[in-house]
């Protein structure tokens, strides 16, 4: 009897020789193997390193899962922490390498003993296109982990030093036990680092904490004899309101941001922008409500951002100049003609927001805020990721904030509610209550707490001069606004 075919089992029977695998089913297995990391370890016979190799990713893949299920923000926030970004990068590249490392092992144990030299070229070449497929989906996160984390570090400062950001926010309580949080919303026309940018586009959003409903407030750039805070610095210097000699352009409103650091430079004290702080306490005096911090974007640059999301589609209710100079009466070269969902992109999105070619400053005012209702509406979390990059370096050239690091978690979390929240506009124009040049800011201020409070008792209360947010919508008029 030939004993090399088998030998007696303990029931009579015969072990039979185990069949050597063949290499298409090796293959196979191998697939397997990078599909579920550690089962081409328990195929091939090394069951305990099999088993804990699935043991461990089954754990890690439940608590994620876990987590995400009862924290559905938890990844949200880590990602807006620049520190655990470059955890993150860290241990994507560390998971990557060891799934690679099982993939090419596991091969090994279940190659055929008696491959030939084409097979085994063959068979390494299939691992490593396995290897190539796992590791992408995790070289693509530790490359959005490190974007994100420089695009924080480059807006956001971890302690930003200004003379008006709240000072008893913490991480328990963002804002500070206070029911709105306002944000001054400013449009540049230079770099956001550039010195002399003027804030042409000016808009307070004040929003309510709990429901996310938010009320736009915008002012006229031409607003003159802007005050400051009874007893500060400024105000001592223009008691009657920012003015002075000279070109009347540099004491309007718009034009504090650049003059107050041009002309008082170090006023303030230690401030990372001297021209937004001024900026910040002369609106807080204008509309008698504390200013907690700014973001400017410089509106050329807004251009990309608008690219970088794809366009936004706008209601055109009349035809809208591109290009054109008042002073020089040159008239403009091309028109934006009306219609229902005009989709515009970058270039045309910001003649939409600052043409104002026969029309005036409150029309340009109006359709700033609808550019701002259109850009919230496109930058829906889908879109953000899908063109993630493109949005992410428009964001790094276009913005400057004092909003520090770490409100940037609580910040999204409203942002979220504001994305389903009522938002309305209120704009002031001028008429027999409302003069730029002469503004009545116990008025304005009457104005404010009627639009933050309009249940108030009072049977005085002024009318709230407003453009509300279907301001927005198709109704077309002539050239005239009529």
């Amino acid at each position: 009897m030939d004993l090399s075919i088998g030998r007696p089992s303990g029931r009579g029977g015969v072990h039979r020789a185990p069949k050597e695998r063949t290499f298409v089913s090796s293959v196979l297995l191998t697939v397997l193997g990078a599909i579920i990391p550690g089962s081409g370890f328990w195929i091939a016979g090394r069951r305990r390193l099999g088993a804990v190799v699935v043991g461990i990713t089954a754990a890690v893949l439940v608590t994620a899962l876990i987590v995400a299920w009862t924290n559905p923000r938890f990844y949200l926030h880590q990602g807006l922490n620049p520190t655990r970004l470059l955890e993150v990068m860290v241990v994507l590249i560390l998971i990557a390498l060891a799934w690679m490392v099982v993939i090419m092992l596991s091969h090994l144990e279940l190659r055929p003993k008696h491959a030939t030299t084409l097979q085994r070229v063959i068979g390494v070449g299939v691992a490593m296109v396995l290897c190539f497929l796992v590791a992408t989906p995790f070289a693509v996160g530790a490359r959005l982990a490190y974007t994100t984390r420089d695009v924080i570090n480059t807006v956001f400062k971890e302690d930003p030093a200004s003379k008006t950001t709240p000072k008893n926010s913490s991480d328990s309580n963002p804002w500070g036990g206070t029911s709105r949080v306002n944000i001054l919303l400013l449009g540049g026309d230079g770099g956001v680092d550039r010195e002399g940018v003027r804030t042409d586009s000016m808009v307070v959003a004040s929003v309510d904490v709990s429901s996310g409903d938010t009320t736009l407030f915008s002012l006229p750039r031409n607003l003159q004899n802007a005050p400051f805070p009874a007893g500060s610095e400024l105000a001592k210097l223009y008691p009657d309101g920012f003015n002075g000699e000279g070109d009347e352009g540099n004491w309007l409103l718009n034009a504090v941001y650049r003059m107050v650091p041009e002309l008082h430079p170090g006023i303030l004290g230690r401030t990372d922008n001297e021209g937004a702080d001024a900026l910040k306490m002369s609106i807080s005096t204008i509309l008698g409500i504390p200013v907690d911090y700014y973001l400017l974007i410089n509106l050329q640059g807004f251009t990309r951002m608008v690219d970088a999301l794809g366009g936004i589609t706008v209601n055109v209710n009349q035809p809208v100049p591109i290009g054109g100079d008042l002073d020089a009466n040159r008239p403009p070269t091309s028109y934006i003609e009306p219609g229902p969902d005009q989709h515009l992109d970058g270039y045309h999105a910001l003649w939409f927001a600052r043409g104002r070619w026969n029309t005036d400053d409150y029309h340009r005012m109006q359709n700033q805020r609808c550019v701002i209702d259109a850009v919230i509406n496109q930058a829906n979390p889908e879109n953000v990721l899908l063109r993630y990059q493109d949005v992410a370096a428009a964001g790094k050239k276009i913005a400057r904030t004092d909003i520090p690091q770490r409100l940037l978690a609580p910040l999204v979390d409203l942002g979220l509610k504001v994305k389903d929240a009522k938002i309305r506009s209120v704009v002031f124009q001028p008429s027999e209550q409302f003069n730029p040049a002469s503004p009545d800011c116990a008025y304005m201020q009457s104005i404010v707490q009627q639009a933050l409070n309009p249940t108030a008792s009072g049977s005085h209360r002024p009318k709230v001069i407003q453009r509300p947010q279907s301001a927005c919508a198709y109704h077309p008029v002539d050239v005239d606004g009529g």
